[in-house]
């Protein structure tokens, strides 16, 4: 048996579908990359890929071969986890994927702390609204707000992801205050386009029913943010996670509406592949994560002072 390292090379090129890429993904030169491939192909007496100028695709071999190297490569990953969890010292490069607005306003603070406890972790923080595959992203971890239903993916909830209908003070002494959830018909209220139905804010009824209702308004965003400053500015009503929208309602920009009416809630989770051990930089990070934010977390605690206010 050789050494891993020409199994990881060709695992790498079947899964970027490209030399070059493979070569970015492992810091080598594509000159290298190329070799070792050459050099395992001439040892198994069989060419594992089809090469042309731009990519390359598996042979029939190749498919059979990359199935085993990847079960492999992942048992050796386990291994290594495995005997560093015995060790306890979590160090190494930390890949993290975040969503925008979560990650400007709550991990930039939260991995300054971090960093001081585990100076041997190196994290690469990765910030974008867009889905990303873990695995073929080669994430560590990622923090999404979902309810993480159906998912192939090991999750921990951090926090709750609570929502809900906030408006400024000045646009709600010119337009009126909504006591009831169909009084948005008549207001100017702020979509958030990534939302599965952007047009319709669903709130439930007191018998658990769900109450659909149709919204309109002149600003549209696929940015949480946004939006809250175009609230603050009195443009309209807004739909907004509370960690997005806690300090403006704190400090009375933003006031809370329609609270008697439930909205659908989702979780700020940590994600990770399916691995059996679970490496000890990923769990340091995500229980540090867990008591940053805190039960309740931070964002929440000030917002239920002012509603007891």
């Amino acid at each position: 048996m050789h050494d891993l390292s020409a199994m990881a090379v060709f695992a790498a090129i079947a899964e970027a579908g490209s030399l070059t890429q493979a070569a970015e993904r492992l810091s080598l030169s594509k000159s290298a990359v190329s070799k070792q491939l050459s050099r395992l192909e001439e040892r198994l007496g069989a060419r594992l890929v089809n090469r042309n100028t731009r990519q390359v695709s598996l042979t029939e071999v190749g498919i059979v071969y990359f199935d085993f190297c990847a079960r492999i490569l992942e048992e050796a990953e386990a291994a290594e986890a495995a005997v560093a969890n015995l060790q306890d010292a979590p160090r190494g490069r930390l890949r993290v994927n975040a969503p925008m607005s979560f990650g400007t306003m709550h991990l930039a603070e939260a991995l300054t702390g971090f960093s001081k406890t585990y100076p041997e972790i190196t994290v690469d923080l990765e910030l974008t609204d867009s889905f990303v595959d873990l695995v073929d992203g080669g994430i560590d971890v990622a923090v999404r707000i979902t309810s993480m239903q159906d998912s192939t993916l090991i999750a921990r909830q951090l926090a709750p992801a609570c929502r809900m209908v906030v408006a400024s003070p000045d646009y709600l002494a010119e337009n009126g205050t909504p006591q009831h959830p169909r009084d948005l018909s008549r207001h100017n209220c702020m979509i958030y386009t990534l939302a599965p139905n952007p047009g319709t804010w669903v709130f439930r009824a007191a018998d658990g029913a769900a109450m659909p209702v149709p919204v309109q308004g002149t600003i549209r965003s696929n940015n949480g943010e946004v939006l809250r400053e175009a609230a603050i500015a009195g443009l309209g009503i807004l739909i907004d996670p509370t960690f997005i929208t806690y300090r403006a309602i704190r400090d009375g920009r933003l006031v809370p509406l329609l609270c008697d009416y439930e909205l659908p809630q989702s979780g700020i989770h940590a994600v990770y592949p399916n691995r059996r051990h679970l490496s000890p930089k990923v769990r340091a990070f995500i229980d540090f994560l867990g008591n940053h934010f805190g039960d309740p977390p931070y964002w929440d605690r000030h917002i239920e002072a002012v509603l007891d206010r």
